[in-house]
């Protein structure tokens, strides 16, 4: 073959192999199982959760192909799809520790199934958001993301398997944050709570995360026998599910356990054998812990240098992720080796810098709070009340039959009329006391919130664990009082003022603790009254006043002030003044829904006007109510006024 036939020959095979690439592709791009589920969600538009997952998890560790179905998605108007693989691209970008990225894809998700209405969707979202925020320390907005996702699956009548799945992640996730707070114990009871859910499930995952998790708060108490039992379960449900991840975990788990036992050459062996798979996932924050615990392993060996080099780089992936439990504990690491080395300069700067960093983290960890209970409730004195009724009317009912054997017709008229009266009357005051009954639930519902009890026990435990016993004991013996005084004015319809204004100073100092006693709050009273004479429906002031801390000054820049003012207004009423340089009703209004508690603040409002209303029903004059927007001479909002004129009686 000559020369030119050859390059002819090689150019046409040239040709061939071109068209045969570029169809392959052609071919590759309409066959790809990546495009392929994504069109097809878009075309089918399903807006069943399951039938919705079915087929976006054959993409979800995509970033590209879920972000061509979010736009497929919003160019075909399916809302549905969208939220989902928002949702989808929040979890994959969690996982590689892009915390931004990830809370801004789950609070698209949050956004559309709330203008959904889907209670599937909003949970998932609810809860994914809550694991990002948890990643990253941030407990108070962990938490609240949890418990409404959980207050919005158990609410539920029938709940689907998904939100069953729900409330396992939310309770897992609840104990996760009492792991935090280092209260081990509840800790223990929440994930032995979700373990039970995941039983039920048959969630082999979910077994997975809730015996590691129990592992660690066995490990924490020192229980290290306990610890690995359950360390090891978990690593028997990862290798059943082949989750690289999970096995990553266990063995970091297992290896600590070890490293506490002195067992250093067991430890270094797990960690070494699962550092390729930590790096090849990518999760940046097992990466640091690895790099930890490895570099404490090769300490204990006296492998200072390798151990130096390990401690360093978890440090430094600890700082620029702000893993601020992992430098904590890196620093102390570094002091110990340090310290062996006999570098003891260096050894103390590291254990400062550790107890600082600790200190940090417990610091922003204290201030957030705790609420996943539901605390109940009951008078015994409203139960006999209504127990006594119904004995009456028994009684009653004896009576009637009695007169009827009575063949004289006057009489039994007579008896007729007095017991249609009777009853009538009963009916009247039976019905009457049931719906106070509900009023007075209603209102211990609305004073004695689950989120208030424990936001105030956490604030003194807090105290406690800072060794600030005489501001622990101050706060304990005024939280004491609170509660005595709220449960007394259940039992009562009226209060003194007097009364009425304690309890309201206790419950305002309570809550000041939320605010790091930034509310400087002042009382003036007019001399001229006598504040034990005057008597106002009890605990009728709270609702004002905690609307104006938590609707007002919470999100108040700068110098916050709460006034109550107590005048006599006239021979016939006693004014109250409630006032607060807070952003205003106006600005309260921009603030995010899932920020704002508008439902327990209409409730509050509402039965406060009922009772309100039922207090001045018998007096000759009626109550007189008047919300005022403040403003500046700018005309800037500055605060709002509530003034309340009660009837003298």
């Amino acid at each position: 073959m000559s020369r030119s036939k050859s390059m002819r020959f090689n150019f046409c095979i040239y040709i061939v192999l071109i068209q045969l690439i570029v169809g392959a592709n052609l071919w590759a791009q309409q066959k790809s199982p990546v495009i392929e589920p994504a069109a097809y969600l878009t075309q089918k538009k399903f807006t069943q959760y399951d039938s919705v997952q079915k087929y976006l998890r054959t993409f979800s560790r995509d970033s590209v192909a879920l972000k061509r179905f979010i736009k497929y998605s919003k160019d075909a108007d399916y809302r549905y799809g969208e939220a989902s693989a928002e949702n989808a691209l929040g979890i994959l970008y969690r996982d590689i520790s892009k915390y931004s990225e990830a809370l801004f894809h789950h609070d698209n998700a949050l956004d559309i199934a709330r203008e959904l209405d889907d209670v599937e969707l909003e949970v998932s979202a609810l809860n994914m958001t809550g694991v990002v925020y948890r990643r990253i320390d941030a407990v108070r907005s962990a938490l609240d993301k949890h418990n409404a996702a959980l207050e919005l699956a158990e609410g539920e009548l029938n709940p689907s398997n998904n939100l069953l799945k729900g409330i396992a992640i939310s309770l897992n996730s609840i104990g996760n944050i009492y792991l935090l707070l280092r209260d081990y114990d509840m800790a223990e009871n929440y994930f032995k709570r979700a373990i039970i859910k995941e039983k039920e499930l048959g969630s082999d995952l979910g077994l997975a995360i809730n015996f590691a998790n129990l592992g660690i708060a066995f490990e924490e108490r020192e229980q290290y026998k306990e610890a690995l039992v359950n360390y090891r379960k978990s690593l028997d449900y990862n290798n059943k599910i082949n989750s690289d991840l999970g096995r990553v975990i266990c063995n970091n788990s297992i290896a600590q356990v070890y490293l506490k036992q002195n067992r250093p050459k067991e430890a270094l062996e797990l960690i070494q054998n699962s550092m390729n798979k930590v790096n090849e996932i990518g999760d940046q924050f097992y990466i640091a812990l690895a790099n930890i615990n490895l570099g404490w392993a090769h300490s204990k060996l006296q492998n200072y240098s390798d151990a130096e080099k390990y401690l360093m780089e978890g440090m430094k992936l600890s700082k620029e992720k702000n893993f601020k439990q992992f430098l904590s504990m890196a620093y102390m690491h570094l002091s110990q080796l340090n310290e062996a080395r006999s570098s003891y300069k260096k050894a103390l700067e590291y254990q400062r810098l550790s107890q600082d960093v600790q200190a940090e983290y417990l610091n922003e960890a204290n201030h957030k709070y705790v609420s996943d209970l539901n605390l109940k409730y009951d008078s015994e004195q409203k139960r006999n009340t209504i127990s006594l009724l119904e004995q009456k009317n028994k009684l009653a009912e004896v009576k009637l039959d009695q007169a009827k054997k009575n063949n004289i017709f006057i009489i039994i008229l007579f008896s007729l009329i007095l017991l249609l009266l009777f009853f009538g009357y009963r009916q009247y005051r039976l019905k009457n006391q049931k719906e106070q009954l509900k009023a007075e639930q209603k209102l211990m519902r609305s004073q004695m919130n689950p989120h208030f009890i424990f936001n105030a026990l956490l604030s003194i435990r807090i105290y406690l664990q800072n060794h600030n016993v005489e501001e622990a004991i101050n706060y304990l013996g005024q939280f004491a009082q609170l509660i005595r005084s709220i449960l007394s004015s259940s039992l009562a319809k009226e209060n003194t003022l007097q009364e009425e204004l304690e309890t309201m100073q206790l419950y305002i100092n309570i809550e000041n603790i939320r605010f790091c006693n930034e509310i400087e709050t002042q009382l003036e009273i007019d001399d001229t009254l006598n504040l034990d004479q005057v008597k106002i429906p009890a605990l009728i002031l709270q609702p004002f006043v905690e609307n104006a801390l938590w609707h007002g000054l919470q999100a108040k820049e700068g110098p916050k002030k709460l006034m109550i003012e107590v005048n006599k207004k006239n021979e016939k009423y006693v004014s109250i003044t409630i006032t607060d340089n807070g952003i205003g009703r106006v600005k309260t209004m921009d603030i995010p829904k899932d920020k704002r508690n508008t439902q327990k603040k209409s409730i509050g409002i509402d039965l406060t006007l009922e009772r309100l209303q039922a207090f001045s029903k018998n007096l000759d004059n009626k109550y007189k109510l008047k919300i005022i927007d403040l403003y500046d001479t700018n005309q800037q909002a500055s605060g709002t006024q509530v003034r309340l004129d009660l009837p003298l009686s």
